[in-house]
């Protein structure tokens, strides 16, 4: 799964919460056109998305196996651009 199809899971189920749904459409577009999106931008798209309650949506319509790919995919990319604190 890559970053666009990750993305695009959350968008599928966010019509509900306008907030998200523009948010998470404004991250599709960008990276379906071939550009970064923030990290900040991607970690809230998954606490959001958190706290909606979507992530049962996701594991119940793809199953976990498929989910989990969805989120080791965001995390990762949210992992590499964050900046490193030093102490």
């Amino acid at each position: 799964m890559n970053l666009t199809d990750a993305t695009r899971m959350i968008l599928a189920e966010s019509a509900a919460f306008p907030e998200l749904m523009r948010v998470t459409r404004d991250a599709y577009d960008e990276l379906a056109a071939g550009r970064r999106v923030h990290h900040a931008t991607l970690s809230w798209m998954v606490r959001e998305a958190s706290r909606k309650d979507l992530y049962g949506v996701l594991i119940q319509k793809h199953g976990a196996d498929v989910f989990d790919d969805m989120i080791t995919v965001l995390c990762r990319e949210i992992d590499r651009q964050a900046p490193v604190l030093s102490r």
